[in-house]
């Protein structure tokens, strides 16, 4: 088994493109194959500077590793396909003399004025194909001479393929088993563009071949494009590898998540947004993975290891799937739980040195610690402020309805007892403020409010004996302090 992810470098690795990266490599890993790599690169007119390098960086971030590709090299190079068109160029020049292919010199406004005599109600968007190219300039209806002759005058052409009609296209999808295709429905597609460069249709359709990939696994949208494909293989007399068209990734109030939509609805759509926004690469992977393909049983947290074992083709699905940020959240979070604090706090010590000046590590991984059951992102430790320094202000609402005549007097009177505890602990913190309430015949809430408020200025949080533990005795009095003079003026 050889399969192959061929991303285009016209913008930064898409979450779909991960996804069909990520099955490819399933399955090679599954079966011991090869997962090549493969950079369609002809695009020009679209092309972006650092893509390839963002795709590269992404796949090794997700832990999609390659064993064919512009890095590591391989027997079937080279992978990007701006350094084969010479390879294209003798595909087309074979298809064009066994007649499956022909010159076209057609220029922008010949091809308007053609779709504009054929436009209609019932027919908005006319093509080139078995019904127009006859009327257009092109070697099928040029005498050979003059096709020589503005060949050799350098006029600009393509070649298109040459689609008869009458045909049934056939081929079998690995996920939605047999499709057909009326060739009265497919284009003359451009093969070679005027530029000389090839479209996707060949290139792919070359290197699949030259590269020797058995099983072609794409995304939904090549779908009606792959009859073309399957002409052109036979054109050639070549096998049509195994063909697989994942179902499209659909944005939660449906229709396909493309940037535009995605933006509106607050979606990242690129990888790189998500390694930004925080998320762990393991939580990523493990919801892609899942958009699209079920492993027949109740369990949801895969690593990359559980996928390659458990991941086939034929329990993908064929319907879109929506996209849920709260699910992909839910996944990050139980992937936070699941890694050492300790790894967790090497990683976040230079924002929290940049941020409140912490050189401690071992302070930040307790910190963590007591966070990570409320912790959706690793960063999030870094939102609770209050666990670095005092806080500055206290949230005015929840002061105006539950701050207490008497707060600040049960405050101060609990700080007595912690200015004299002897074992500063959880365990000990826990035992004496429940023996301060009963001693001093308040309620839980008494106290509980206005500690949590002088030591986080906020209402909710971690456990105060885990809080007041970390901090120290003298950060906690300190705080006490502060928000009894502060609130009660």
């Amino acid at each position: 088994m050889r399969v192959r992810f061929a991303p285009s470098p016209t913008g930064y690795l898409h979450i779909g493109g991960l996804r069909t990266a990520l099955y490819n490599f399933l399955l090679a890993r599954r079966h011991g194959g090869t997962f090549v790599l493969r950079i369609e690169d002809t695009d020009r007119s679209r092309f972006v500077e650092d893509a390839e390098q963002d795709i590269l960086e992404m796949l090794r971030w997700a832990g999609i590793t390659y064993d064919e590709g512009p890095i590591t090299g391989g027997d079937f190079g080279p992978y990007r396909q701006s350094e084969r068109s010479a390879r294209y160029a003798e595909v087309a020049a074979q298809l064009v003399k066994s007649g499956n292919a022909y010159v076209a010199f057609d220029d922008d406004d010949a091809l308007e004025a053609m779709r504009s005599r054929h436009r209609s109600e019932n027919n908005p968007n006319p093509r080139y194909d078995h019904t127009t190219r006859g009327e257009m300039q092109n070697s099928l209806t040029l005498s050979a001479d003059a096709v020589d002759q503005l060949l050799s005058e350098g006029v600009p052409h393509v070649i298109r393929l040459n689609v008869r009609p009458g045909e049934t296209v056939v081929f079998s999808d690995a996920v939605r088993g047999e499709v057909r295709f009326e060739s009265a429905t497919i284009d003359d597609q451009v093969l070679i563009k005027s530029d000389g460069l090839p479209t996707y249709h060949l290139a792919n359709i070359v290197d699949d071949h030259d590269m020797g990939i058995t099983h072609v696994i794409r995304g939904e949208e090549w779908l009606p494009s792959t009859p073309k494909h399957v002409l052109l293989y036979q054109a050639m007399g070549w096998d049509v590898p195994t063909m697989a068209h994942l179902p499209l990734i659909l944005s939660p109030t449906g229709g396909k998540l493309s940037k535009r939509n995605a933006e509106k609805q607050g979606i990242p759509v690129s990888v790189s947004q998500y390694v930004e926004a925080g998320y762990e690469p393991e939580a990523l992977v493990n919801f892609l993975a899942l958009l699209g393909w079920n492993p027949g049983d109740e369990r949801e947290v895969f690593s990359l290891a559980d996928l390659t074992t458990a991941f086939s083709l034929e329990r993908v699905g064929q319907s879109g799937v929506q996209f849920d940020l709260q699910k992909l959240n839910w996944f990050n979070e139980q992937w936070l739980r699941s890694k050492a604090s300790s790894q967790l706090a090497t990683r976040l010590l230079p924002q929290a040195r940049a941020a409140f000046g912490c050189e401690d590590e071992a302070y930040l991984e307790q910190a963590i610690d007591m966070m990570k059951e409320r912790m959706t992102m690793a960063a999030d430790v870094l939102d609770a402020s209050y666990l670095f320094k005092a806080p500055e202000s206290y949230d005015e609402k929840a002061v105006s309805k539950r701050w207490k005549a008497n707060s600040s007097e049960v405050l101060s009177a609990f700080a007595v007892v912690l200015s004299e505890l002897d074992a500063w602990s959880e365990q000990g913190l826990e035992v004496s403020l429940k023996a301060f309430i009963d001693a001093q015949g308040v309620g839980m809430g008494a106290l509980m409010f206005p500690l949590r408020m002088a030591l986080s200025g906020v209402g909710g949080g971690p456990s105060l004996y885990a809080l007041m533990a970390l901090i120290g005795r003298e950060e906690t009095l300190s705080r006490i302090k502060r928000a009894v003079l502060t609130i009660a003026t």
